[in-house]
């Protein structure tokens, strides 16, 4: 019978421990616990928030029929990069895309076939891991990636600088605002823009617990102040990503001559659907003229 109350006897310590109570030291440890393992772990815990890398090609030029060359490049670090580039009249400007963080560049074709209609020309270009290209992104990384597609269009294709206009969506817009603050351009169009991810992680659970003692990485907040081309700032006013009121930070923070443009009814991935064929019109006016019509 001794043997038979073992049992028992553990399940009933076992109960004991588990429904201690929960006291504030014991709180206090484990909140001080998470926040250390946040801070030291915080860049690959940022990757795992900033970074989705598409890597098959959905479509590719041959699909739409557009004249293009396939171009690779290298990074300053070594990594292969992967791009298109859509020629027209030699005198055209040319716009530097910049995609988001879960796409590449098969799907910003509709961007090459329309703008390329309208006397631009067109490079797309994949970020390290993104595509074709080799390599893991992170916040240094893909703005050497950046640089390296500006380097390409000066260096190779012989593109005047002042022809050079810069188009980054939502993390393509920090690759584009740090080219920018260190390279000749004629401007610059940013659209779904974030200040820094510090301020995004205010937005997430359970980052926001930890926000206040997180660094300010992609800080295009204070970037964008140093950029004294002209700026085209777009937002969809619905955006459930990037809170809209961001974008209007980013304006503030700019220097004339600027331009913000909000897509009314638009969220963060479908304002060149709702803004439809006046979007276009006017990002080529921009693109062309350096202000909006």
């Amino acid at each position: 019978m001794e043997g038979a109350l073992i049992l028992p006897e553990i399940m009933k310590k076992f109960w004991s421990i588990s429904f201690m109570p929960i006291t504030w030291p014991y709180i206090l440890s484990l909140i001080v616990i998470f926040i250390v393992l946040s801070v030291v772990f915080y860049t690959k815990i940022e990757n795992f928030y900033v970074f989705f890398p598409q890597t098959d090609l959905e479509i590719t030029p041959d699909d739409l029929h557009l004249n293009y060359r396939d171009v690779y490049l290298n990074s300053l670090d070594g990594e292969k990069l992967h791009g298109w580039f859509f020629p027209t009249d030699a005198s055209h400007p040319v716009i530097m895309i910049s995609h988001g963080n879960a796409c590449n560049i098969s799907h910003m074709l509709d961007y090459a076939n329309i703008l390329t209609k309208k006397n631009l020309q067109v490079f797309l270009f994949d970020y390290r891991g993104y595509g074709r290209s080799t390599g893991a992104p992170s916040e240094k990384g893909v703005y050497m990636d950046a640089q390296a597609a500006y380097d390409y269009l000066v260096n190779k294709e012989r593109i005047v600088a002042d022809n050079i206009i810069l188009f980054g969506q939502s993390l393509g817009a920090a690759t584009a605002i740090d080219v920018a603050i260190k390279n000749h351009i004629r401007s610059i169009i940013i659209e779904g823009a974030f200040t820094s991810t510090k301020d995004m992680s205010k937005t997430m659970f359970p980052m926001n617990i930890v926000s206040f003692i997180l660094p300010s990485n992609y800080n295009n907040l204070k970037k964008i102040a140093q950029i004294t081309v002209p700026k085209l700032i777009i937002h969809g006013e619905d955006d459930e990503i990037v809170p809209f009121s961001m974008g209007k930070r980013l304006f503030e923070a700019s220097m004339d001559p600027k331009y913000f443009y909000a897509i009314k009814a638009a969220a963060h991935n479908d304002t060149f659907i709702v803004g439809g064929k006046k979007y276009f019109e006017d990002l080529a006016y921009f693109a062309n003229h350096s202000r909006l019509p």
